[in-house]
C-alpha cells in the first residue's frame, strides 16, 4: 500500500462519489460530485471503477504527494497543473493521468473557466456510509471523518502497476447558452412580469456559492402576493430553484437540504446542472424553459455524449511528449549520407 499526503487542500477539497441515494425521505442530501461526468471520466482515466469515490477539488490550490510508494492520480476539469520532482516542475494540463513516484507532487494550480477539477486516486477505498462514501460535512457523513480533507490527511492506495497512463484525446467542449430549466412546481406563486424577467434577465452568480447552493442578484422576482412568499414545506430536489421574500433566487445543489417552505420558481434540468456549480462569483446566468420530455431528451443527449467521451480514453504515448508509435514506425530520413565523401559524391 502507498499513501497520498495531503500538503494543501486549497479553498475545499472533498472526497465524493455518485452521493448517497434513497434516504432523502429522512432528511438525507444526495451529496456526491457536484459534476458526475468529471468524476466518471477521472476514474476511467485512472483505472478505477467509473462511479468510485474521488477528490473533488474547488478553485485550485490543492497539493497531493506521494508517500510509501508510487500513486496513480488522473484529473478531469480545465485545470492547469505541475508536477514536481527532485529535478524541478513541469506543466501539465488535465484529462490525464499521471503517476507520482515517491515524494513527488501534483498541484492543481488553477481550474481554469470552471470552478471544479475531480481528482481520482488508482485503489483508493473509503468507507460507506448509508452507501455513499460522499462528505455530507454538516451531518459528519462519509469523507474523512465526515469532513473535507485537511493539511496532513493521508488516504491508503493501491500501488499502481507499471502501466501506461491514459488521457482523453477530445476533452468535452464546454455548453454555452442559458441555463435550461422546467417551470414550477410553485410558479403560480409568482406576477407574471417576473416569470417574463426569469426568463429573461440576467442573475448575477453571487460569493454564497458553495455546495449547498448558489445565491443569484438579479432583478427581484416579485410573488403573487404577500401570501404566495412562503408553502406549507415540501420536497427540494438538487437544482430546485427557491425565491425567498426578498425576490432572489437560491439554486439548491448536492448538499442543498431536502425540504423547504420558500416557493420554487424552477427547476434546472439534469444536463445543466454542473455547468451552474462551475460557474465562478461574479459570472452571469441567463434561464431559459423547456418541456420535461426536452428535459429527458437532453439527459439521454448527455450521457450519450459522456459514453462517447469514456470510449475515446486511450494510453498516452510517451507521455504527451513525443509520439512514440509514430517514431518508431516511420522512416524519418530519406537517405544515408557518409560524412567522409565531398559534396559530389555524397549526391
Amino acid at each position: 500500500m502507498s499513501a497520498l499526503e495531503i500538503r494543501s487542500s486549497g479553498a475545499l477539497a472533498s472526497i465524493q462519489d455518485v452521493g448517497r441515494r434513497g434516504w432523502r425521505r429522512i432528511g438525507v442530501p444526495w451529496a456526491g460530485a457536484l459534476a458526475p461526468q468529471l468524476l466518471r471520466i477521472a476514474n476511467t482515466l485512472v483505472g478505477n471503477d467509473a462511479l468510485a469515490p474521488a477528490i473533488e477539488c474547488f478553485d485550485g490550490g490543492q497539493q497531493f504527494v506521494a508517500r510509501e510508494g508510487a500513486v496513480r492520480l488522473a484529473v478531469a476539469g480545465d485545470a492547469q497543473l505541475e508536477h514536481l520532482t527532485a529535478a524541478g516542475k513541469r506543466s501539465l494540463v488535465a484529462w490525464r493521468s499521471l503517476t507520482l513516484a515517491e515524494g513527488e507532487t501534483l498541484r492543481v494550480v488553477h481550474t481554469g473557466a470552471g470552478r471544479l477539477a475531480v481528482v481520482a486516486v488508482f485503489g483508493m477505498a473509503r468507507p460507506l456510509v448509508l452507501g455513499s462514501a460522499a462528505t455530507y460535512a454538516r451531518a459528519a457523513l462519509g469523507g474523512l471523518d465526515g469532513r473535507a480533507l485537511q493539511v496532513g490527511d493521508r488516504l491508503s492506495v493501491i500501488e499502481p502497476a507499471p502501466t501506461p497512463e491514459h488521457h482523453l484525446r477530445q476533452p468535452p467542449t464546454p455548453e454555452a447558452g442559458p441555463i435550461r430549466v422546467v417551470l414550477g412546481p410553485q410558479a403560480d406563486h409568482f406576477a407574471p412580469a417576473s416569470l417574463e424577467a426569469f426568463l429573461t434577465a440576467p442573475f448575477e452568480i453571487t460569493a454564497e456559492a458553495d455546495r449547498m447552493g448558489v445565491r443569484l442578484a438579479g432583478e427581484p422576482l416579485v410573488h403573487r402576493d404577500a401570501a404566495a412568499r412562503e408553502i406549507v414545506s415540501d420536497a427540494a430536489v438538487p437544482g430546485a430553484i427557491q425565491v425567498p421574500g426578498n425576490g432572489q433566487p437560491i439554486v439548491l445543489l448536492a448538499d442543498g437540504h431536502t425540504a423547504g417552505g420558500y416557493p420554487k420558481i424552477a427547476t434546472v434540468i439534469t444536463a445543466d446542472l454542473a455547468r451552474l456549480a462551475e460557474r465562478k462569483p461574479g459570472e452571469v446566468v441567463r434561464f431559459v424553459a423547456v418541456s420535461v420530455a426536452e428535459a429527458e431528451d437532453l439527459a439521454r443527449a448527455a450521457e450519450q455524449s459522456l459514453q462517447a467521451s469514456l470510449g475515446a480514453i486511450v494510453p498516452l504515448a510517451g507521455d504527451g511528449l513525443v509520439d512514440l508509435d509514430a517514431l518508431y514506425s516511420r522512416n524519418l530520413l530519406s537517405g544515408i549520407i557518409d560524412g567522409r565523401d565531398d559534396d559530389g559524391d555524397a549526391a
